[in-house]
């Protein structure tokens, strides 16, 4: 149970009890099974307190200091921890339905079986020590799901709860088509009906037009992208940053059909010579202008790529 005088410290708010923190750093507050219902407690310094079965429901805890507190099956239902410190805190069992833990410290944490349905947890710092069983579920009538990472755990919510969210996955791994290339001024024209004659067809264009060498991190984005893509539709002309993005692509993704395409007065770099032998490789497509490359578009390109896109996945082209 709480220590009466540690909650009546508390009363003092919490100015005084950061005072009072900071003049008695070794005591260790009891604040265990307390009700500390909807209280502004922001920026209160709760470190190494004991608060396990405390209902902390749809408290203020926004920047507040919980390392190493004891938060075992503490209740803190609809409670704001955003930028709270919960480093090497335990909150084993504990009630997080409806919290925010956004940009929260949880290195070192504890969350094992903690209850999560409708978290906020973005931008999560550090690692924590444990976050195995979290439990996905409205109400404890409700069959429970069960992840192991918090910020998967709060992406599994969405897709079991929201039909607009699983209809965009679907759509994405049927119809994304990730357009790679760098188009000068001139054939800007070809870009844009590229990209036009992709919609028509039903199919959702993502353009990477390169000006300059791709960043490491605008690499990794890219990468990302092409995992969500159906196919892929790489042009070869004046390539710039092409090759760097198909070397982070073209060995590690066999289920994503690469369809390069060069100009024909030009040719591929060198290097592509290397990319032909696996069989996720389309043979190049050489066309003359834009018109030519569209005209060839549906049976050079979309109908072989996605020949080779259902055979590695088993799953059907947009109708």
């Amino acid at each position: 149970m709480a220590d009466a005088r540690h909650l009546a410290r508390l009363r003092l708010g919490v100015t005084a009890w950061n005072a009072w923190r900071r003049q008695y750093p070794k005591l260790v507050p009891d604040l265990s099974r307390a009700l500390l219902v909807d209280l502004d407690l922001r920026g209160i310094n709760l470190a190494g307190a004991h608060l396990a079965r405390t209902n902390l429901r749809q408290t203020t805890l926004s920047r507040a200091n919980l390392t190493r507190a004891n938060l075992e099956r503490a209740d803190l239902r609809a409670a704001s921890l955003r930028r709270a410190k919960l480093d090497y805190a335990n909150l084993t069992g504990a009630i997080l339905r409806h919290a925010s833990l956004a940009e929260v410290s949880v290195e070192g944490a504890t969350l094992t079986g903690c209850e999560i349905y409708g978290i906020a947890a973005w931008n999560l710092r550090g690692t924590p020590k444990d976050q195995s069983n979290l439990v996905i579920r409205a109400t404890r009538e409700d069959p429970a799901v069960t992840v192991d990472d918090l910020e998967v755990a709060q992406f599994v919510y969405l897709l079991l709860h929201n039909e607009k969210i699983r209809s965009v996955i679907d759509t994405v791994g049927r119809k994304a088509v990730l357009i790679l290339g760098r188009f000068t001024a001139e054939r800007k024209a070809v870009l844009d009906a590229l990209r036009d004659a992709l919609r028509a067809r039903g199919y959702v264009p993502m353009l990477f037009d390169f000006d300059e060498p791709s960043s490491r991190d605008l690499t990794e984005t890219i990468v990302t992208l092409a995992h969500m893509s159906r196919f892929i539709i790489a042009d070869l002309t004046d390539p710039r940053s092409v090759p760097q993005e198909l070397t982070a692509i073209i060995p590690d993704l066999p289920s994503v059909p690469v369809a390069p395409v060069v100009l024909a007065a030009q040719k591929e770099y060198g290097m592509f010579e290397h990319w032909k032998r696996y069989p996720w490789v389309l043979p190049i497509l050489r066309y003359k202008n834009g018109a030519d490359l569209l005209s060839r578009l549906q049976k050079s390109v979309i109908e072989k790529a996605e020949r080779k896109a259902q055979r590695r996945t088993g799953v059907s082209p947009p109708r």
